[in-house]
Order: C-alpha cells, then sequence, then structure tokens
C-alpha cells in the first residue's frame, strides 16, 4: 500500500542541461535506458522502494528499513534555475552530475555546489558527485584524477557512472542514502528534516538517537 514504509526520501538531481539527468534516474527505477529523452522542462520526479539496512558498530545489520525514495530531476538550464532553487531546501540529498565528456559541465560543479551551499537545508548537504557517460571514453574531456581531485576538495564522494549500461548507477544512490540516514541517526536537532519523512506507521524521528551529552545538541551539518 501507499503508506506501506517507514521514511520517505527526496533526492534531487543537479547538473547542466544534457548531463543524463533524467537517463541516470530512468535507470536507477526502472533499469533501462532511453536514448531519446527530451530536455526536461522545469521538475520531474521518479519513485523507488528500497530496504535500508544499517550496521551496528560490531558489523552487525540492524533492521531493515523500509525506504520510499523520491528522485526529483531538475531542468539544467539557467532559465530555470529560480525553479529548481526552490526545491533544494526540501531534497535531504543531492546526485551532482556532469559529462565526462563536456569539460564545461564539470567546471561548473563549482557553482552548484556555490548554489547548494546558499539554497540547500545546512551548508554542508549531502551530495554524491557523479561524471556520467563513463561509456563514452573515446570522447572523455575529463580526466579521472582531475574528478576524484574536486570531490576530495568538497569531501563528497565521486563516482563515475554510465546511465546506458548501468555503471555505479545504483552504487552512487546507495551511498548517497546511506550517507542520509546516517545523518538522521546521529543528527540530534531534527529541524531539518521536512514535514512527512517518517511515516505514522515508521518510527518517530525523535527515536533515532538520543544525545549522550547536553553538548550532543547541534546537528551535523
Amino acid at each position: 500500500s501507499d503508506g506501506d514504509y517507514d521514511y520517505l526520501i527526496k533526492f534531487l538531481a543537479l547538473g547542466d542541461s544534457g548531463v543524463g539527468k533524467t537517463s541516470f534516474l530512468y535507470q536507477y527505477t526502472d533499469s533501462k535506458f532511453n536514448s531519446k529523452f527530451i530536455t526536461t522542462v522545469g521538475i520531474d520526479f521518479r519513485e523507488k522502494r528500497v530496504v535500508y539496512k544499517s550496521n551496528s558498530p560490531d558489523g552487525t545489520a540492524g533492521r531493515g528499513q523500509r525506504i520510499h525514495i523520491q528522485l526529483w530531476d531538475t531542468a539544467g538550464q539557467e532559465r530555470f534555475r529560480s525553479l529548481t532553487t526552490a526545491f533544494f531546501r526540501d531534497a535531504m540529498g543531492f546526485l551532482l552530475l556532469f559529462d565526462l565528456t563536456n569539460e564545461q559541465s564539470f567546471l561548473n560543479v563549482r557553482n552548484w555546489m556555490s548554489q547548494l551551499q546558499t539554497h540547500a537545508y545546512c551548508q554542508n548537504p549531502d551530495i554524491v558527485l557523479c561524471g556520467n557517460k563513463s561509456d563514452l571514453d573515446d570522447q572523455r574531456a575529463v580526466k579521472t584524477e582531475n574528478a576524484r581531485e574536486l570531490a576530495e576538495k568538497y569531501g563528497v564522494p565521486y563516482f563515475e557512472t554510465s546511465a546506458a549500461s548501468g555503471e555505479n548507477v545504483s552504487h552512487a544512490v546507495e551511498v548517497l542514502l546511506d550517507l542520509i540516514m546516517k545523518r538522521m541517526e546521529r543528527c540530534v536537532d531534527k529541524s531539518w528534516i521536512p514535514d512527512g519523512t517518517v511515516r505514522s506507521n515508521g518510527h518517530s524521528t525523535t527515536d533515532l538517537t538520543e544525545p549522550r551529552d547536553p553538548e550532543q545538541s547541534k546537528c551535523a551539518c
């Protein structure tokens, strides 16, 4: 049923127009590739249900959490920027994509990072950087080491993905989900979590963790 999940998690896919955001999300939710996608106008979204199991300190898997993921697909064109930034604060995690065959889309990652730091729920949101179209190796314009260096500068995970072959697509989303769930577990101040994230049939956000001492009173942002 529609309410049969514990958490509703919203992710936002960002990046320049043409980097493959729509194809990436379609590959993740449907395991298919459609080379005929047209440019996204404004906002679109896809959905997927997964089971998330966190690992305890001793390495054993915890109880499975039923997660309903909403993946919001944004238009990359400048003329839609005011519309897409309105969705930044409602998203809990971000998939920032650039095109490995388009150096300008890589250079623009810095601009997207700046926008995220301005409009997201905090100055240090959870982001996964993806160099998409890794299958087009003969057209590559961005070196792996340069992309990794930029990711290290911002302190975010980096994956080279292919919406066509599916390479690292699911893994990138899973890593982002893991970052979000761990942030929720350790974050005492739950004000950043959007309303409706936790279902009434799931766990209350106040049950995630209790502070060990009075000093633990701030979000991990």
